[in-house]
């Protein structure tokens, strides 16, 4: 018989710490004494003095956290988080959330460092928080609108606003799909659901400034990491990009994104509203044609929407003539085939979806092969190119 083999000194180590550190009724996580925060306990606030303090730094037009905020189903008010950093919370911990790690944000199974829907959605946080606290704006409210603005995208990217939004009456835009669908169950704010619901530029302005930013931040983040995957993967140089995009904001990311970001807070400082100055607002439409002509509409682009389009609509026909093969339906108790139900639950089902597992449904329920499924993918789980 073998032997059991010890544990090492390091893992030993570990397991040394499982009570932490420290006797009596404090416990520290390091061996050496924690650092004190306060001298006087009473200078730790709870949420109601911290939404005091917001509304005295927050600049006049910025929206205030109130109580258990503006909810579908009334809440009581949180001890310690405002109403809106619950729903950042809520968001980060949802699985719609987690899920945009499997989806396509330009390329479907990308290399590993190049962007999904969940990275995407971080760097919109990133730039949208740092207009916001540059402005004096709710950063809790802008950080929860980014994390959850593409929450309702389905898989495939874009292509799936097309294969899917011929099964529904109104179409299906993922922003609003968003709000109103993928993250309905979270009974989020009233203003968070606004900013997710209308971040897209073809939807009715958001109600909100915060809403307003994250607009501006998800044009500005997609425009610029979008082409800089695509100098990396050989599709474009760098050198590509138009004159007046290079003169204005060089041909790094981070000098890009600093002089977008820039351009946003310096026409809050200077004007009051949430904008850009127009030789920057035009710099960035420039940028955006050029991703358009150079990346999106490339024929593989064209090639990888129209196979993720076939799929999505084979499998939510699939779905609504047997709906009861999707799992929360058959654990409710059934469905009955060919209504207006059965779409639409599969249509909720197939936009739920990892591009991972569109595929290996196409290729388990459907019995698609290979020569049948968006270009590049890998149906045997390898990431594949695009």
């Amino acid at each position: 018989m073998g032997t059991t083999p010890s544990p090492s000194e390091r893992s030993r180590r570990w397991a040394e710490t499982m009570e932490g550190h420290g006797g009596g009724a404090l416990r520290t996580a390091h061996a050496e004494a924690g650092r004190r925060v306060a001298d006087d306990p009473t200078g730790v606030h709870g949420r109601a003095e911290r939404e005091e303090l917001e509304d005295a730094l927050l600049a006049p037009g910025a929206t205030r956290a109130s109580g258990g905020g503006r909810r579908a189903v009334s809440e009581e008010a949180d001890s310690r988080r405002t109403c809106f950093e619950r729903d950042r919370d809520r968001i980060l911990h949802s699985s719609a959330f987690r899920r945009l790690a499997g989806k396509t944000q330009v390329f479907i199974f990308p290399a590993d460092h190049q962007r999904t829907r969940l990275t995407h959605a971080l760097e919109v946080a990133q730039v949208a928080t740092g207009i916001a606290r540059a402005c004096r704006l709710n950063v809790a409210l802008t950080e929860a609108i980014a994390l959850g603005h593409d929450c309702g995208h389905g898989p495939g990217g874009h292509a799936s606003e097309d294969a899917l939004g011929i099964f529904l009456p109104d179409g299906f835009d993922h922003a609003v799909w968003g709000a109103d669908v993928s993250l309905a169950g979270l009974n989020l704010c009233a203003e968070t659901l606004d900013g997710i619901r209308n971040h897209s530029w073809s939807r009715p302005v958001p109600a909100t400034p915060e809403g307003d930013v994250v607009s501006w931040a998800d044009r500005i983040a997609y425009v610029c990491h979008d082409w800089e995957d695509a100098v990396s993967a050989g599709i474009v140089t760098a050198e590509q990009l138009p004159e007046a995009v290079r003169r204005r904001c060089g041909l790094r990311r981070s000098s890009q994104l600093g002089a977008f970001v820039d351009a946003v807070v310096d026409t809050v400082c200077t004007t009051g509203q949430v904008g850009m100055d127009e030789v920057t607002a035009e710099a960035l439409a420039a940028f955006r044609r050029s991703n358009y002509e150079r990346v999106y509409l490339r024929p593989a682009s064209l090639a990888q929407g129209a196979a993720v389009v076939a799929v999505l609509r084979a499998l939510v026909e699939h779905f609504a003539d047997q709906p009861n093969r999707i799992p929360d339906i058959r654990e409710a108790g059934g469905l009955a085939s060919g209504g207006s139900e059965a779409l639409r639950a599969a249509v909720r089902y197939v936009a739920g979806m990892t591009d991972r597992f569109a595929v290996a449904c196409a290729t388990a329920e459907l019995g698609w092969d290979r020569s049948r499924l968006p270009p590049g993918v890998d149906v045997l789980g390898g990431p594949g190119l695009t």
